[in-house]
């Protein structure tokens, strides 16, 4: 980009102060959002009663189900497999791609730092609260590993925010809504179909969701910050334009 003939106070402050409000509402919501993941893992390390009460209700009624309809059966294996980490893997390499491509480094930094970080705060979490997964009679599916929080849940959060926060800047008004309904109905019928596969319990969902969302939002105040610093000091260099 060319630099500006002059540097002018006004529009090096309104940029900042758009970064400050993005900043100030990304760390709200991570606050949020870690107080209820805070809180969905005290219930699950506490056994708390109704909450075991319904994630068991929840299983037995949807396994009952699953065991007598074979198609919805395949179309829960469909949609989990659709929210797996080698799709994701490959979604979000190919976005890396394209970003690398398009000469915008920090962005596909932030995306490789993010997914990377989910899968590893995941495993860590995990491995510290060691839930074992739903055990049923008759099984309609099989998952290795730990229960909570659902890693499928968690990435499907992330990987779907991800997109948005990525393709957002280049999509007309018209497609936004669209782009945001089909994010969060992906979200939910990844969720659900763990539930429903009998692989997770509601409450192991429930988690992924919250700490996915949470991590995002550490992420984005994190770049944003980093971004007002480098541009506080390049704001501070000697001959250094406003759009430089």
């Amino acid at each position: 980009m060319p630099n500006a003939p002059e540097s002018s106070a006004t529009s090096s402050a309104e940029p900042r102060s758009r970064r400050d409000v993005r900043v100030v509402l990304g760390t709200a919501s991570l606050v949020l959002l870690a107080a209820l993941f805070a809180v969905t893992l005290l219930l699950v390390e506490n056994r708390w009663g109704p909450l075991l009460r319904a994630d068991r209700t929840v299983r037995d009624g949807l396994h009952r189900y699953a065991v007598n309809h074979s198609g919805f059966v395949a179309a829960m294996q469909l949609i989990s497999s659709s929210g797996s980490a080698l799709v994701w893997i490959v979604v979000l390499a190919l976005v890396v791609a394209w970003l690398l491509w398009r000469r915008l480094p920090r962005l596909a930094l932030f995306v490789v730092i993010t997914a990377a970080g989910s899968s590893l705060l995941n495993a860590v979490v995990k491995t510290t609260v060691h839930r074992l997964r739903p055990v049923l009679t008759d099984p309609v599916a099989n998952a290795h590993g730990l229960s909570f929080p659902s890693a499928h849940a968690q990435a499907a959060v992330v990987g779907c925010a991800v997109l948005l926060i990525v393709f957002w800047p280049i999509l007309h008004e018209a497609w936004r809504g669209c782009a945001v309904t089909s994010a969060v109905v992906t979200v939910l019928a990844i969720g659900f179909s763990r539930i429903a596969l009998g692989v997770h319990y509601v409450s192991d969902v429930v988690g992924g969701f919250f700490l996915g969302a949470a991590w995002v939002a550490a992420m984005t105040v994190a770049f944003n910050v980093m971004r007002g610093d480098r541009g506080h000091c390049a704001d501070n260099t000697p001959g250094r334009s406003a759009a430089g």
